[in-house]
């Protein structure tokens, strides 16, 4: 058995294949090689590691160099896709050698987070990862929403293939990305493929020559669905540009399918809106996201409220040790243990993954305990709940 890094061509018969058999449809057509060599280019920053076994790929994993937003900071993050294992190599260690790899070489580069969407989120929690909240999606009729056809609202919507807007679309995900907390970007090079598919339409909200939300999406068929990706709004008046936008297809399409971020409330958007909300989750095949920290730097320096508590990390590969999490100065200092007077400060001891779920906002501390992600004592929770306050991580990318 050796571990290496591919070369670009290489996936083509090495990584694609495997993925393919583990995600899609199979045996998969002769055609799809070809399809393969169209999204290289879409790959071609990404680090992918597989084992081999007698020359044969027994698994592979990849990571997706990103960016993430932790609590206003703008992080380096290693997004974690193409996990796959040929079907007789299963269950033999060789996706955690590989992802214990990757990671470190990640780590190495400067990664301070990572995120990914599991085929089983027990197995994934044990390398660390805590779950991030999943999309809704919203389902309802266009006419519900005429009483937006009367709104007097501000700014003007701006309407074109996605192709030619992409730089309008692209800047304002960048603009999302420094605002939003969990929300997370693509690199330039795998972005690009949204305009060079070319196969939504874009609509954007535009207010003194700003842009303020925006939205893709297609229509199946006429008398069908308008299926809209991720509605993105910076304030009811953006979210109301669009949705007016969506009311003028009352008599082309039968239904309106968008998705949302966990904090949106579709149910309060208008009187007497008929709609379906959903956030599926199963397994296999729909997940919602995990995420972790990789490196404490990623805490350093994130404005808080004055909470001050000892943290010892345990069981992880890339966090340990005990240390000070002091917010006394309302800014974060990560310091070491022997910091603090002995005996004066709250204690807990915590896994990577109920640091993380702290961290990212998506548990409380005595959810942490509960969940048997580590010790929290009542004085600790009181503290860590100061200075990690609960907020809703939107990830937004999907890989």
């Amino acid at each position: 058995m050796r571990i290496r890094r591919l070369a670009a061509e290489e996936r083509l018969t090495t990584s694609f294949p495997l993925q393919a058999y583990a995600f899609e449809t199979s045996p998969m057509a002769v055609s799809r090689t070809e399809e393969f060599r169209a999204y290289l280019p879409y790959n071609a920053g990404n680090r992918t590691l597989i084992v081999e076994e007698d020359g044969i790929t027994a698994a592979s994993v990849s990571a997706v160099p990103m960016r993430q937003n932790l609590r206003g900071a703008v992080l380096p993050m290693a997004g974690v896709a193409g996990v796959a294992t040929h079907p007789l190599a299963r269950r033999r260690g060789h996706v955690r050698t590989l992802l214990h790899q990757l990671l470190d070489e990640m780590r190495d580069e400067g990664h301070q987070l990572t995120a990914l969407y599991p085929f089983r989120a027990s197995f994934y929690e044990r390398f660390g990862y805590v779950g991030l909240p999943r999309r809704r999606t919203a389902v309802f009729s266009p006419a519900d929403l005429a009483p937006l056809l009367r709104a007097e609202l501000p700014g003007e919507v701006v309407w074109e293939r996605v192709g030619a807007g992409y730089e309008r679309w692209r800047a304002y995900t960048e603009r999302c990305l420094r605002e939003r907390h969990g929300f997370a970007a693509f690199p330039d090079f795998r972005a690009v493929g949204l305009r060079d598919r070319d196969d939504r339409w874009l609509v954007t909200a535009v207010r003194d020559g700003e842009t303020v939300g925006a939205v893709t999406y297609r229509i199946d068929d006429h008398g069908g669905t308008l299926i809209a990706d991720d509605l993105l709004a910076g304030d009811p008046y953006a979210r109301a540009s669009l949705l007016q936008f969506f009311a003028r297809h009352v008599d082309q399409v039968e239904r309106i399918s968008v998705e949302l971020p966990a904090d949106e409330l579709p149910e309060l958007w208008l009187t007497d809106l008929a709609v379906h909300v959903e956030a599926r989750v199963s397994r296999p095949g729909s997940s919602a996201p995990m995420a972790r920290l990789l490196s404490l730097d990623a805490l350093a320096d994130q404005p808080v409220l004055t909470g001050r508590v000892t943290v010892e990390l345990v069981g992880d590969r890339w966090l340990a040790g005990t240390h000070l999490l002091d917010g006394t100065t309302g800014t974060l200092e990560v310091l070491p243990a022997d910091a603090a007077a002995a005996g004066t400060v709250p204690g807990a001891r915590l896994t990577s993954a109920g640091l993380s779920a702290l961290a990212y906002g998506v548990l409380d501390p005595a959810e942490v305990a509960v969940r048997g992600l580590g010790e929290v004592p009542v004085e600790a929770a009181a503290e860590l709940r100061r200075i990690f306050p609960r907020a809703l991580p939107y990830l937004f990318a999907d890989f």
